[in-house]
């Protein structure tokens, strides 16, 4: 009697001959440009910045009403719609708008491709910061879990978009973890630090610490104080071994972990505006900032040889994001 039948044999040589084949992995270059078209997304937070995903705000501001205001928080909101707008002053929208065009007029000549958001959810009035609905790593995106109301939703077009350009989708956020891109940075190629907080708790970590780990790379928690969202107003990298700080709102480990990491660390100071943080490295050497970076903080930035162009942002910062929060980048060159 027959171990197999002539089929099964046939069969099992066939799939033997034609074996699958694990690598080269998924992010190398050469595999993503034959299946993907192109390599995608970023190890890191300074090479030159390709392509990065905005959205001119909107229509979907008109759910701010000035009429709200919120006395003793010295903000206006709705809690039962969820929104809310931080501060004294609601601009207008044509101001906000025409300082996004002067940022994407920017980036465009900086040799930026700028993607914008395919549509918008309504009422979403937090949706042209759109670094914190998805996150780029070496080969694709993880789409983020937003954590207040009136941000959830925000993640369909990010989604739809991503896939409307091609970009491979390695992760959703799910379950009840929370995730904002925000408070993601890379240092170097084999190392990330995510500032966690109450808008990104330790299951969206675990989750993204999940697709990292699966290319090598250590994730770095620190907890932020209090009610800070995010780590881009305090930490950014702004080269290959620099990064822009406020030392008076990182833990003193973190300094030290940076030191380890020979990374040199330029602290802004008091003469700063508020918001000189939350800039943008478009390539090594070459930083977006908005609007009130002092002679000091300038004078040891272009020590270094990095240059500096300004773009007014006040209106846009005003709505509680700056440039970081503005351009969630999509392709950066590998470093």
């Amino acid at each position: 009697m027959s171990m197999m039948t002539e089929g099964e044999y046939r069969y099992n040589m066939l799939i033997k001959t034609f074996a699958s084949t694990p690598e080269p992995a998924f992010e190398t270059e050469a595999e993503q440009v034959r299946v993907w078209g192109r390599r995608w997304g970023c190890n890191n937070d300074v090479g030159h910045l390709r392509m990065v995903l905005m959205h001119r705000p909107g229509d979907e501001l008109k759910i701010v009403d000035p009429a709200k205001r919120l006395p003793d928080i010295g903000a206006f909101g709705d809690v039962e719609q969820g929104w809310y707008w931080r501060g004294d002053k609601i601009p207008p929208l044509a101001e906000m708008q025409a300082q996004h065009d002067a940022l994407v007029a920017a980036l465009r000549e900086e040799g930026t491709e700028v993607v914008f958001l395919d549509g918008c959810t309504p009422g979403k009035m937090k949706s042209c910061y759109t670094r914190d609905s998805m996150i780029a790593v070496d080969g694709g995106a993880i789409v983020t879990r937003l954590g207040p109301p009136i941000r959830r939703g925000e993640e369909g077009p990010v989604t739809r978009t991503l896939a409307r350009i091609g970009m491979p989708i390695l992760r959703t956020i799910h379950g009840t973890g929370i995730l904002e891109g925000g408070s993601f940075a890379w240092i170097n190629p084999k190392t990330a630090v995510l500032g966690v907080s109450s808008r990104c708790n330790d299951e969206g970590a675990r989750q993204l610490a999940e697709v990292l780990r699966a290319m090598g790379v250590e994730l770095i928690l620190v907890p932020l104080t209090g009610y800070r969202l995010h780590i881009d107003g305090n930490f950014v990298m702004i080269d290959a071994d620099t990064a822009l700080i406020n030392p008076t709102q990182l833990p003193f480990w973190f300094l030290e972990k940076l030191k380890e990491l020979r990374v040199r660390t330029i602290e802004v100071s008091h003469e700063d505006r508020a918001g000189i943080v939350n800039c943008l490295t478009v390539r090594p050497g070459r930083l977006i900032m908005p609007e009130g970076v002092s002679e000091r903080t300038r004078e040891k930035i272009e020590r270094l040889q990095i240059s500096i162009r300004v773009v007014p942002y006040e209106a846009m910062a005003l709505g509680g994001g700056g440039i970081h929060c503005s351009t969630g980048p999509l392709i950066r060159d590998p470093l």
